[in-house]
């Protein structure tokens, strides 16, 4: 009889590489090694609950790791790095053959949402992780207001291409609001004015 025991699987695709990580060891899946330590991101520190969200917050977690000692700071934490997807399974797998076995059961699907590298006695890279309806939250406000977005819209509308730079952004064809010019010269009634006094 063979031994089944549960391994996490995490995989977080970023721009300049993918980061395969389980918790010890090495083992396949879908094609792809995942081993315990990667070599920029090192091993994994802490792994934090998954928070339900609730109202207008959505599920996050937090991952912090423990860099590889001469990773750059700017492969592990840059712009660039936000909305990169991040997964996580919990699998079994046969101990004896180190194969798992079944069909993992993928227990989150998200995307990065920021990454912040500290330095103390240890570096470490802490990892904000929220769930892909978040981007149910993100607005396009001002989207209406650029050439690219015109243009995607209407090709070859060119309204906006000369439309850059501007201080107070306004919509192509719409009139300015009118000026009210005040004087600051005293009144002066007309020669032929005359008051007239009031009946009721």
């Amino acid at each position: 009889m063979n031994t089944v025991a549960l391994i996490g699987l995490m995989k977080m695709e970023l721009p300049t590489r993918t980061v395969r990580l389980c918790d010890g060891g090495f083992i396949e899946f879908n094609g792809e090694m995942y081993q315990s330590a990667d070599a920029v991101f090192g091993t994994i520190a802490s792994l934090e609950g998954l928070g339900e969200g609730v109202g207008d917050e959505v599920p996050a977690l937090e991952v912090t790791f423990y860099p590889h000692g001469d990773a750059a700071p700017g492969d592990l934490s840059q712009p660039g790095f936000q909305t990169s997807r991040v997964r996580l399974w919990i699998a079994e797998y046969d101990v004896d053959a180190g194969t798992i076995t079944g069909t993992p059961d993928l227990v989150f699907d998200g995307q990065l949402d920021r990454t912040a590298l500290s330095v103390g006695q240890t570096r470490e890279v802490s990892c904000s992780v929220v769930s892909l309806a978040e981007r149910l939250f993100e607005l396009n406000i001002g989207n209406s207001l650029n050439p690219n977005f015109h243009k995607s819209v209407w090709p070859g509308e060119q309204g906006h291409d000369n439309a850059t730079g501007l201080s107070i952004p306004v919509a192509w064809g719409t009139t300015s609001p009118p000026t009210s010019a005040r004087s600051t010269s005293p009144y002066y009634p007309p020669r032929n004015y005359r008051e007239t006094p009031l009946t009721i």
